[in-house]
């Protein structure tokens, strides 16, 4: 309204001037080498296109958003950084606003791919735990803004499992072929197979791809169920037994029944996965997608993302509106000090892909 009112000014005071109203005075100096006034601040677009992991956005967020600011957020998801990369550097569709994790942002900034952020419209940044800067991806937050903590781990429905499960060597045995739920993220299946063998993940060769290929190949026919996007659900109905999934899935499966699934951390070893929002190069509504940022940044925003998907929240301020059991969930906050993230492989993600592709269709 302010706005408005200046701008209203502006273009009155001269019709009065032109027209002899009022006072003639001299006109005020001005400063050397100014042609004209500032230029207005821009202004967001009218839609917000967001490309986003699925069971990760509440509905609540996007009214909220939208009831305060009029913008209309159009929501589409996606199970995997791979897909969300190869659609979005297809160009066929353009986004405002994508969701990607650690590895894909090293791999967007090197491609010139996502823009740097206006810190000046992003006040709430301030809320973002010390864990959550000065990491590898995006030391600075220049690109990012953190969204949630993940990683992987096991569970286990203790009432059909009885025997203990410490890792990914114990849930991948012939004894529970069919009984297993798996992601759907070929990253992370041979991951799995390379920290087992005791090698480490981010060394995706072609020496380590055909060292790990046998037990890759057995492990994928004992599963029955592959799903990123709610891999939940199979434990829930009774499907499967056992599955690897991602934490906050885990803390969901806790909250429905802790006696029932049990969640453990692989012995092997894991890792930290922080997915962020970050603005494509092409995006239309950079705006619109700075002003998203920071409404989520807002404690009691932050929290109804707690409320609805329990990963690790990053934000200091809505920690502190969570019940003591949901800060005890030990799915939500396992201990993830000390755990490596995966960094960008380059080509060597096509070769990933092919590899696991290949070998479920066998």
């Amino acid at each position: 309204m302010k706005r408005i009112s200046a701008l209203l000014i502006l273009m009155v005071v001269p019709l009065m001037a032109l027209l002899g109203c009022g006072k003639k005075e001299s006109p005020a100096p001005q400063a050397a080498g100014s042609g004209s006034a500032p230029a207005a601040e821009p202004k967001a677009g009218g839609e917000l296109n967001l490309f986003a992991w699925s069971e990760y956005v509440p509905q609540e967020v996007l009214d909220g958003f939208t009831k305060e600011t009029g913008i209309k957020v159009n929501y589409e998801t996606y199970a995997s950084n791979e897909e969300m990369m190869s659609k979005l550097l297809a160009g066929s569709t353009r986004y405002d606003l994508i969701q990607p994790s650690e590895y894909a942002v090293e791999a967007l900034i090197r491609q010139n791919k996502i823009q740097p952020l206006d810190h000046a419209r992003l006040p709430n940044l301030k809320n973002i735990a010390p864990a959550f800067r000065g990491l590898a991806h995006d030391p600075e937050l220049k690109y990012t803004v953190p969204w949630m903590g993940t990683t992987v781990g096991i569970v286990v429905n203790t009432e059909k499992v009885k025997e203990p499960v410490k890792g990914f060597k114990d849930v991948f045995q012939p004894k529970y072929k069919g009984r297993i739920v798996a992601l759907n993220d070929a990253r992370e299946i041979v991951a799995w197979v390379m920290v087992s063998m005791g090698l480490d993940s981010n060394q995706v060769t072609p020496e380590n791809l055909a060292k790990i290929k046998p037990t890759l190949a057995e492990w994928i026919k004992l599963v029955k169920v592959f799903d990123s996007d709610s891999p939940k659900t199979a434990l829930l109905n009774g499907d499967v037994d056992i599955g690897i999934v991602w934490s906050g899935e885990a803390a969901l499966l806790y909250q429905e029944n802790k006696d029932k699934f049990q969640f453990i951390l692989p012995a092997e070893g894991t890792h930290k996965a922080i997915d962020s929002l970050a603005v494509p190069d092409n995006a239309q509504n950079k705006i619109g997608a700075e002003l998203f940022m920071n409404y989520i940044l807002r404690p009691e925003v932050s929290k109804i993302i707690s409320d609805k998907f329990p990963y690790t929240n990053p934000n200091t301020e809505a920690r502190k509106l969570l019940t003591p059991e949901q800060l005890a969930n030990p799915a939500s906050y396992p201990p993830l000090a000390g755990m490596e993230t995966f960094h960008d492989i380059g080509k060597a993600a096509a070769d990933v892909d092919k590899l696991v592709t290949d070998l479920k269709a066998q």
